[in-house]
């Protein structure tokens, strides 16, 4: 029905069975052992294809070997149901791309209306924990792609910081952005996913505690980042309110001013360059006889063009084709034009200047509804500061509204996941004890 999942694993029950045996035998091999998940199909499986959603990967051979991040999954007990449907090449190929559409996979459409968008480039991830076909997911983000589909669906997601998370085995689009991060229903549930994916020791759902909300210092950035959708407003004022009543100080007047004029070729410049360089690095790893280079996917695609190209075109594979490269001056400025405004002049000088532990934001609007012919149209969203400076950014639901879900993002420095685990779990208890979790959805055919 939501066209989620794109590659089922039938070797999944018969894993699972294994996992359920070491558990009796006493073998668990941690928390969330036996767990299924879904993982992205921009993740490399060695035993399950990884599309990317283009017909161009889908004829080859499976990668060699598992991304570590997979790896990682195995080792802690988890059973990879399968891959998750996404935006083809993770929303990176045209401009007027149709969210949750994919040459192989198809269009993953929202549980909670199938009418509307599953959001990008995560969709089939997000789509999947809200539908209940698996309480984890894993999927990917360089600005938007883990925090949009977590608001749409109305679950948690949480995009760590930059290199938390291995992306070795990921197909790549930005070096200096792309972040693999957990989709699941509560915040304590996607720390803990978080917690095998980063491999580092941390117990991130250790600090998923209610009660820790005493004392923070949240900002509330309101300019450019607020103020776009009423939808999405109304239930964010909500949980500052519950932020407050729990014992945090909520910060007005902390805008980032240095975003104000923030020129967002810059980021498309930076990420079209890593695209072009990053995505023949991952290529010529793959076996078979495919794609070698970002000109062998774009001869494909015109070859292909009544399957590939029916639905919008590859305006920005042809103009990372064309644009500078990673050793130019052109891509340095804008590198430093980004982290000026997103980093230094930005999310870390606002949390400086008043000594905050974090930000709050709406995430997006409601989801717009699913248009294969013209481009979506989204009203806003929170993610690019976090996404041009490398930072975490921890999504979580905040109501339904017209019957959609919308969320919060809560926003942090550089490795600052175990705080904005906390405060997000503080959230969730509260809103839980004011109006409830989120409903289940009904997969309406039309909202």
């Amino acid at each position: 029905m939501v066209a989620a999942v794109c590659t089922p694993d039938p070797a999944a029950r018969t894993r699972a069975r294994e996992r359920d045996a070491e558990t009796r035998e006493g073998r668990s091999r941690g928390p969330l052992h036996g767990w299924p998940v879904l993982v992205k199909d921009n993740v490399d499986t060695a035993d399950l294809p990884t599309t990317a959603g283009s017909l161009a990967l889908a004829a080859q051979p499976n990668p060699a070997r598992d991304a570590a991040l997979v790896t990682r999954l195995r080792e802690a007990g988890l059973v990879v149901l399968g891959k998750a449907n996404l935006s083809e090449w993770a929303n990176i190929r045209d401009e007027g791309s149709a969210s949750g559409w994919s040459g192989y996979g198809g269009l993953t459409r929202n549980p909670y209306a199938l009418n509307r968008s599953a959001g990008g480039s995560s969709s089939g991830s997000g789509a999947a924990v809200a539908a209940g076909i698996t309480p984890l997911a894993v999927g990917t983000e360089t600005d938007g792609s883990i925090s949009c589909p977590a608001a749409f669906n109305g679950c948690v997601g949480i995009k760590p910081t930059v290199g938390l998370v291995p992306t070795d085995g990921v197909v790549p689009i930005s070096r200096s952005q792309d972040s693999p991060g957990p989709m699941a229903s509560t915040v304590r549930d996607a720390a803990a996913l978080l917690g095998v994916l980063a491999g580092n020791g941390t117990d991130y759902a250790s600090y998923a505690v209610d009660g820790r909300l005493a004392g923070k210092r949240i900002g509330v950035p309101r300019a450019r980042y607020w103020g776009y959708s009423s939808h999405a407003d109304g239930p964010a004022e909500r949980a500052v309110q519950l932020l407050a009543r729990q014992g945090a100080t909520i910060v007005d007047g902390t805008d980032l001013t240095s975003m104000e004029e923030f020129d967002g070729h810059d980021e498309l410049l930076v990420m079209l360059a890593e695209l072009r360089s990053g995505l023949e690095g991952y290529l010529a790893g793959r076996p078979g006889d495919g794609p070698r280079t970002l000109a062998d996917v774009v001869a494909w695609n015109r070859a292909h063009a009544d399957v590939e190209l029916q639905h919008f075109g590859q305006s920005l594979f042809e103009q990372a084709l064309e644009g500078p490269g990673v050793g130019s001056r052109e891509y340095a400025e804008a590198r430093a034009r980004c982290l000026r405004a997103g980093r230094d002049d930005g999310i870390d000088a606002v949390l400086r200047a008043h000594d905050l532990d974090a930000l709050v934001t709406p995430s997006y609007g409601p989801a717009v509804p699913i248009d294969l012919v013209n481009p979506e149209a989204h009203t806003g969203s929170c993610t690019t500061p976090s996404a041009i400076a490398g930072y975490p950014l921890l999504t979580v639901p905040s109501g339904l509204s017209a019957g959609l879900p919308v969320a919060v993002s809560f926003w942090g420095t550089a490795a600052s996941e175990p705080t904005l685990v906390e405060i997000a779990a503080g959230y969730e208890a509260a809103r839980d004890r004011d109006t409830g979790p989120l409903p289940a959805p009904t997969f309406p055919t039309f909202v």
